[in-house]
């Protein structure tokens, strides 16, 4: 009998070996128990608290190796970026003294935040003032396009609250990076066409996000459910703007 079901070509099965690889990999890392300062400006407060109770992902929900590989091949884009800019005379620091990254720790460790860098020194052509936030993102062509086009705090709030909550606890430890703006810089992953951004400090935002986790943390701890964003669990922004938090639970 003839079998006219597909069979799975050459690439289809080197690519399932290195995702199935990549997923066994995933399910050693420790999962987060601390709110992180990345998550901070999503659009759904439940979301954001299924992810800081840990709870657990739909069945054939989690990341798919694709997704995996995408976040690596962004790591990898980053990378080149900081080797880019300090070829360009940029003095660009990723880790500290003793090794580690440059971050914060409050509320007994349970809000956390690690940056992609701190700019110490640049080229005197440029007016920049230090020490300056460094935060580095790839997209894709239409992505990269809106940013470029309406700038990071409309077309990606969630990057610029980030921003915002760093620089905030960033200042004891490093004194003046609140008052300069940070450098957003985001890679066309298709084009490898670059998006430069001066973003100035917004107090406010910093402000609303650490409340933000404040009442995250404490109404998980009280057993409290906190509202839904959005009550259509197929809207748009349940699907991509919330990336993982998507794929968890909403009963």
């Amino acid at each position: 009998m003839l079998d006219f079901n597909h069979q799975p070509r050459l690439h289809e099965r080197f690519t399932q070996v290195i995702d199935q690889a990549l997923d066994a990999e995933r399910a050693q890392q420790t999962p987060r128990q601390y709110l992180g300062a990345s998550r901070l400006g999503v659009s759904c407060e439940r979301a954001l608290q299924f992810e800081y109770a840990g709870a657990p992902v739909d069945p054939g929900k989690g990341f798919s190796g694709r997704t995996l590989r995408i976040f690596e091949v962004g790591h990898a884009l980053e990378e080149l970026a900081i080797r880019w800019l300090r070829l360009a005379g940029f003095e660009l620091h990723t880790r500290k003294k003793d090794g580690g990254q440059f971050g914060f720790s409050v509320a007994g460790g349970r809000i956390r935040g690690h940056v992609d860098g701190i700019f110490s020194d640049g080229p005197a052509n440029l007016g920049l003032s230090f020490p300056m936030l460094f935060e580095c993102k790839t997209m894709n062509d239409r992505n990269w396009k809106v940013c470029v086009k309406s700038g990071v705090a409309v077309s990606k709030p969630v990057y610029a609250a980030q921003m915002a909550i760093y620089q905030a606890y960033l200042e004891p430890s490093i004194p003046g990076i609140s008052d300069h703006p940070a450098l957003f810089t985001a890679i066309n992953k298709d084009t490898q066409e670059l998006w430069f951004e001066l973003v100035p400090f917004d107090g406010g935002l910093a402000q609303r996000m650490s409340d933000r986790a404040v009442r995250v943390i404490q109404a998980t701890e009280a057993g409290e459910l906190l509202p839904r964003g959005f009550v259509d669990p197929n809207h748009f922004e349940c699907k991509t703007a919330l990336g993982p938090l998507a794929a968890r639970r909403t009963r």
